[in-house]
């Protein structure tokens, strides 16, 4: 399970629809009705927000209009009710990570997306994370 921190609009086609699958599995989780992926580390930072069920949702919601804006069809009904949450603090070194780590995955298999986004030097978090000081997460498996 990947949950990037970074925005959406950096993923290839492969990538995106992978979220979706992946945001709608943590979703799963988080409501309590799979019981595989309890104990997933990428699904700390939603546990630990307030709000957890609502912090996917708007997670899956943002992923949902990048995939809309590509005109792909994802059902909006699977996203749930979207609230105005407060965002879950990312690391900058977690961003620049999960930077290094996509550029890798989009050499290897989308040249062309990896020709577009290898220049970018500052990437955008997705919309619920707000960036912050730090280092990669505990959380993070180092490959």
């Amino acid at each position: 399970m990947r949950l990037w921190s970074l925005h959406p609009r950096y993923l290839d086609a492969q990538g995106l629809v992978a979220l979706w699958r992946e945001a709608l599995l943590a979703q799963a989780v988080l409501r309590g009705r799979t019981r595989g992926y309890q104990h997933h580390p990428q699904l700390e930072r939603f546990r630990a927000h307030p709000q957890p069920v609502s912090a996917v949702n708007f997670y899956l919601a943002q992923v949902h209009a990048e995939a809309t804006a590509r005109s792909y069809s994802f059902d909006a009904k699977k996203v749930g009710p979207v609230r105005d949450i407060a965002p879950i603090p990312v690391a900058a070194g977690q961003l620049r990570y999960e930077w290094m780590h996509l550029l890798r995955k989009l050499e290897r298999r989308s040249p062309e997306a990896h020709r577009v986004w290898r220049s970018t030097k500052s990437p955008e978090s997705h919309p619920l994370f707000r960036k912050v000081r730090g280092s990669v997460a505990s959380w993070e498996k180092i490959q």
